[in-house]
């Protein structure tokens, strides 16, 4: 069984959105796509926060959301509390996001890394296990109830 992963951006984050939704598709992954549906000036809150919320409610396993800076995808997602939504701009970072934090919202600076980069460090997010151990009781004292 495939992995479910919701995805949205806002409007830099538009053609990264577009192709991550097309590699995970053929890497095998169901995906869910919040939008945006073009590339025209859009507020990221209106799409982070329904994927966060999916992946909150269990109905998708990861996200990732792509914006300019991912600041804002990040910051919006995380105000959910079941969200740990970490930037990644190296393949290392998404990798210990996962392993260490659990993280399980991914958010991509488009402007500032390139889509072949972007896929990688997406792979290495959807595909990378949570450690625990040690962990775990750091996470575990994450939320703020």
């Amino acid at each position: 069984m495939s992995k479910k992963i919701a995805i949205g951006s806002d409007h830099a984050g538009f053609e990264y959105k577009t192709a991550l939704v097309e590699f995970l598709k053929a890497e095998g992954f169901e995906v869910e796509d919040f939008g945006p549906a073009t590339g025209d000036s859009v507020d990221y809150p209106d799409f982070a926060h329904p994927v966060a919320s999916s992946v909150e409610d269990g109905n998708n396993e990861l996200g990732v959301l792509i914006c300019g800076s991912a600041n804002g995808v990040a910051i919006t997602a995380n105000k959910h509390q079941g969200i740990r939504a970490a930037i990644a701009w190296q393949n290392e970072i998404a990798a210990l996001a996962r392993q260490h934090n659990n993280a399980n919202v991914i958010c991509i600076p488009a402007r500032f890394i390139d889509i072949a980069l972007a896929k990688k460090i997406v792979n290495t997010f959807v595909t990378t296990d949570f450690e625990g151990g040690r962990h775990a009781t750091r996470v575990n004292k994450i939320a703020c109830s």
